[in-house]
């Protein structure tokens, strides 16, 4: 594959109306269609659910956006509401994208996105492939979920998933389902700095989430499974998941086979594939929480997703010294179910 170029170098010899840019800016390696009728020779992405080019997606250096991803696009645009030059894609799908940059402080910038990947990972699959085509690199999943752990874990608290148990089947389509779904260490390590920043950790926990096709079959008793589903989520919960949702399983996965497109090419943070994920919980041993503890869970849920994208930042921007990861000086400390 051919070293990948910056998307904003090539964008910048283009002209003409989005997505004519994007079939004349000739996307290299992995990020381009091979067309079969066309001999097998690459064709360039064109996205058909969101309404963006390379250029959108460029930023940060070689690194691209940071990319929030909600479940809904009101969470998108109430996202977006904390970004400086915002500035906004309409696409008839609802998956409006939302672009702009946040401050690092010291007048030193990072540029971010928001776009909305709808519910569940079918869903997810579609927009994060065709983020990924147009060059993002860096997936923050902003969500709600339910608690396991409710003893514990309440509406209102935050969780942010370290890995994920791959309760669906849109993943199996890529690897097997013994290949673990895991949270980029980045992602983790900059949500703990995150919640300390920000006095949230005392309600912020870290764990496994399980990641879920139906909704209402496998917590809320419905269809002829009913016994089948009580004793799998008992399961989980004797097994000490934190919470239950429906989106990370994939976009984990997604991350690493994406990564390892990547790095065919090359070494670095250009050729590094980033997903974490924070998720307010609305829902313990109710179903749903009341709509002020489910507000207070979104807001600061985003809270925290936008103070990890400035730690994440921050910590991309430093030297590194040779064989250190951004998290090797946490690691340790970067896993488990309980509030640092």
């Amino acid at each position: 594959m051919r070293e990948l170029k910056h998307a904003r170098g090539l964008v910048r010899r283009c002209s003409g109306s989005p997505k004519e840019r994007v079939r004349r800016a000739g996307f290299p390696g992995s990020l381009r269609y091979m067309n079969a009728s066309k001999g097998g020779k690459a064709a360039p992405f064109v996205p058909h659910h969101i309404d963006a080019a390379p250029e959108h997606l460029a930023g940060n250096g070689a690194i691209g956006r940071y990319v929030l991803l909600p479940g809904s696009d009101g969470r998108a645009r109430q996202i977006a509401e904390h970004f400086e030059d915002p500035r906004s894609r309409p696409h008839p799908r609802g998956h409006n994208l939302y672009f702009g940059r946040i401050s690092l402080g010291d007048e030193t910038w990072a540029d971010v996105a928001a776009v909305s990947t709808g519910m569940g990972c079918p869903s997810v699959d579609i927009i994060v492939n065709e983020l990924f085509r147009l060059g993002a690199k860096r997936f923050l999943r902003v969500g709600t979920a339910g608690s396991l752990q409710p003893q514990r874990i309440r509406a209102g608290s935050r969780v942010v998933a370290t890995a994920s148990v791959r309760d669906e089947h849109t993943s199996r389509a890529y690897v097997p389902v013994e290949f673990p779904a895991v949270a980029s260490l980045e992602w983790v390590g900059a949500a703990r700095r995150a919640a300390t920043a920000l006095g949230m950790e005392g309600d912020t926990w870290f764990g496994i989430v399980h990641c879920k096709d139906s909704l209402f079959a496998r917590e809320f008793h419905q269809g002829p499974m009913i016994q089948e589903n009580d004793r799998y989520m008992s399961l989980l919960r004797r097994a000490g998941v934190a919470a239950s949702e429906m989106e990370t399983s994939l976009l984990f996965i997604l991350a690493s086979v994406f990564e390892q497109q990547l790095r065919q090419a090359g070494e670095g943070p250009a050729y590094r594939v980033l997903a974490g994920a924070v998720l307010g919980i609305v829902g313990d041993d109710r179903p749903f929480a009341p709509p002020e503890l489910e507000v207070q869970a979104v807001e600061d849920s985003v809270a925290l997703a936008l103070e990890t994208v400035r730690q994440l930042a921050v910590e991309e921007r430093r030297p590194r010294e040779p064989g250190l990861s951004p998290t090797s000086r946490s690691r340790a400390s970067s896993t488990g179910l309980r509030p640092r």
